[in-house]
């Protein structure tokens, strides 16, 4: 049996497991034991596997992919099309979430009791939350910028690794090539490595995501789904809009290739996305496929998609515009257009500022909600619901970046890209 179709059969697998285990015996003793001694614990396992290989995989294959354009005007060039392409294809899914949400108004109809009841019930997640506010402001290009790069990776503070490889890798260019060779053998050696490191964690892939999904199952309240019922379509269905027919459309018109491939070869991804939740999780497997499966050459699959893991967020832009509009039903908050266009700005801007992790995106929200009046603790209402949102969303994010290098790949391949090189 193929890697994917395993992945598959063990999402599977611990899904049913999961949901049969929370009908029947949900607060049991011993299935509390299974998830904190053996779910958790394998799916950790896999998940920290993947996570470990982040930091020199994205400063690998930038540092790389830099140095392999070149040129400092030609880069520029590649990085103008691929900021383009990930500000384009994530105001579209906003804008896609926020037509759905002003149409079907999923808020309007929430019984302030079970409001109340929702916030009660995850209070303390929200005050950690409000623990990890961010601020929007010109601090977060200046974090860009590390005063520490060691320090930087340690913190897992990916907008900081990817400049300081953006700026090591053009410096590779700028000086000989005799002394900078020693440096590039020993990056194409790291890279390998890297990928080796993956082929080992994906040995492991159907048992880590059995794992994963069968704590998420087990433990997910039903109840909260179907209290939440409208509000969690509207997410998925805008989510499947965006993937099925934006991304689509995309791949067929950007990047010339046929969608229905695109989507076969890319299966393994997207069931590791799903199963972590987590962007950064999914970058080493995204490079592998896309050099192995989709062809695309290995200089702009090191640079665009450890880009898209950390700036192009279309799931989560798209799911933060319907959560904020939502809520603000939900609280009777009146947006405007004015401020609705408001809310489509910053669920495009916090696209570059939400972590790739499960969670990262929440909160931003809660910045959001209060610059445009809401109360930002009714994030609690959503929480019940959040991570296998955070699936579904993180599933569409990493397509968009796979989508995104296919269109950088075709434009690199012109003639006239390999003369200006």
């Amino acid at each position: 049996m193929q890697l994917h179709n395993k992945i598959l059969l063990g999402l599977f697998v611990g899904a049913v497991a999961g949901v049969t285990a929370n009908t029947f015996a949900a607060d049991a003793v011993w299935l509390n034991w299974i998830i904190d001694n053996v779910a958790n614990p394998v799916g950790q396992v896999f998940l920290r596997m993947l996570l470990m290989t982040v930091v020199p995989l994205v400063f690998a294959s930038i540092t790389l992919g830099v140095a392999g354009i070149g040129n400092i005007k030609h880069l520029g060039g590649i990085g103008g099309r691929t900021l383009a392409y990930f500000l384009f294809s994530t105001t579209v899914s906003v804008v896609i979430g926020l037509t759905l949400v002003n149409t079907f108004h999923p808020g309007a109809g929430l019984d302030p009791a079970l409001r109340q009841q929702l916030m009660d019930t995850y209070q303390t997640q929200t005050e950690g939350l409000q623990q990890r506010e961010v601020a929007l402001d010109v601090s977060l290009l200046v974090n860009m910028v590390p005063r520490n790069a060691v320090q930087a990776a340690a913190n897992m503070d990916m907008l900081a690794v990817i400049f300081f490889s953006i700026v090591f890798g053009a410096a590779l260019t700028l000086i000989s090539k005799d002394r900078a060779a020693p440096m590039l053998r020993l990056l194409e050696a790291l890279g390998d490595v890297v990928i080796k490191i993956i082929d080992f964690a994906m040995k492991l892939a159907p048992y880590g995501v059995f794992g994963l999904i069968f704590v998420v199952t087990s433990r997910f309240g039903w109840n909260v789904l179907g209290e939440l019922g409208g509000y969690v379509a509207i997410v998925v269905a805008g989510l499947f809009i965006h993937g099925a027919v934006g991304l689509s459309l995309f791949v067929k018109f950007f990047a010339r290739r046929s969608p229905l491939e695109f989507w076969k070869k890319i299966r393994a991804v997207m069931v590791t996305a799903f199963s972590t939740s987590s962007s950064n999780a999914t970058l080493p497997t995204s490079i592998k496929v896309a050099e192995e499966e989709l062809g695309i050459s290995p200089k702009v699959a090191g640079f665009v998609l450890p880009l898209g893991a950390t700036m192009n967020m279309n799931g989560t832009s798209l799911y933060e515009g319907i959560t904020v509009l939502f809520l603000a039903q939900v609280f009777g908050v009146d947006l405007n257009v004015g401020q609705q266009l408001v809310v489509l700005l910053l669920s495009v801007i916090t696209a570059v500022g939400a972590a790739g992790v499960p969670g990262g995106s929440l909160p931003l929200i809660m910045v959001m909600l209060a610059t445009v009046g809401v109360p930002a603790e009714g994030i609690g209402i959503i929480l019940g619901v959040d991570r296998i949102l955070d699936m579904c969303r993180t599933t569409v994010n990493v397509a968009g970046d796979l989508s995104a290098a296919a269109y950088i790949d075709r434009i690199e391949r012109r003639p006239e890209a390999t003369t200006a090189a």
